[in-house]
C-alpha cells in the first residue's frame, strides 16, 4: 500500500510505516534541524502546537524529553490538549543517520501504559541539491500500526513537515 499527500509519500510495510519527504535544504542542515534542542523547539509538532523541549541530549543512549500543546483555537477539541514524549537515542552518524526509540508519556516522562513505543530510523540522503528524509517506524504489529494510522500520524507528520520546510527556508535566508 502506498500513497502521497501534499508533500509525503508513505508506504507500508508489514508493521512498518515509510514516510519520505524532500527538503529544498542541505544534508547537513536538515540533520541541524532535528539534532539541535533550539531549532526542534521551533518546528517539531503539527501546526497549531509549540514544543517544550524538557531535556535534550543527543547522544546514543542520550533521551529527548518533550511536551506539544495546541494552541490553535480553530482546532477545537484540540485546542489546550498536551501530548508528551520521551525519545531515547540509539544511533547517531552524521549527517547520515538518526535511530531512536520514541514513546508517548504523562508530562513527568512516564511513559503511558497502554500507548505504542515505536523505533524509528531517520535517513537523511542527499538528492541533487537537496534532501530526502526517508523516515521507517517500527511497530510491535500491524494492528498497532493501524491504531496509529487512524489516529492520524501521517497528517501529523505532514503537518510537522511543512513547519520543518519553512523553518529551513527561514534559516537559509
Amino acid at each position: 500500500m502506498s500513497k502521497a499527500t501534499k508533500s509525503i509519500r508513505t508506504q507500508v510495510e508489514g508493521r512498518d510505516l515509510i514516510m519520505e519527504r524532500i527538503f529544498d535544504a542541505p544534508r547537513e542542515l536538515v540533520f541541524k534541524a532535528y539534532s539541535e534542542a533550539d531549532h526542534l523547539a521551533r518546528w517539531w509538532g503539527p501546526q497549531g502546537w509549540e514544543t517544550t523541549i524538557q531535556r535534550f541530549d543527543f547522544t546514543p543512549g542520550g533521551e529527548w524529553r518533550y511536551c506539544m500543546k495546541c494552541v490553535d483555537k480553530n482546532q477545537e477539541d484540540f485546542f489546550g490538549h498536551e501530548s508528551c514524549g520521551l525519545a531515547v537515542y540509539q544511533e547517531i552518524t552524521s549527517p547520515e543517520k538518526i535511530v531512536y526509540t520514541d514513546s508517548f508519556t504523562d508530562q513527568e516522562g512516564n511513559k503511558l501504559d497502554g500507548m505504542p513505543e515505536m523505533l524509528i530510523s531517520m535517513e537523511f540522503v542527499d538528492h541533487e541539491g537537496k534532501t530526502k528524509l526517508v523516515t521507517r517506524t517500527q511497530f510491535a504489529t500491524e494492528e498497532v500500526l493501524k491504531q496509529i494510522m487512524d489516529m492520524g500520524v501521517v497528517e501529523g507528520t505532514s503537518s510537522q513537515f511543512e513547519k520543518l520546510d519553512a523553518h529551513l527556508k527561514q534559516i537559509q535566508s
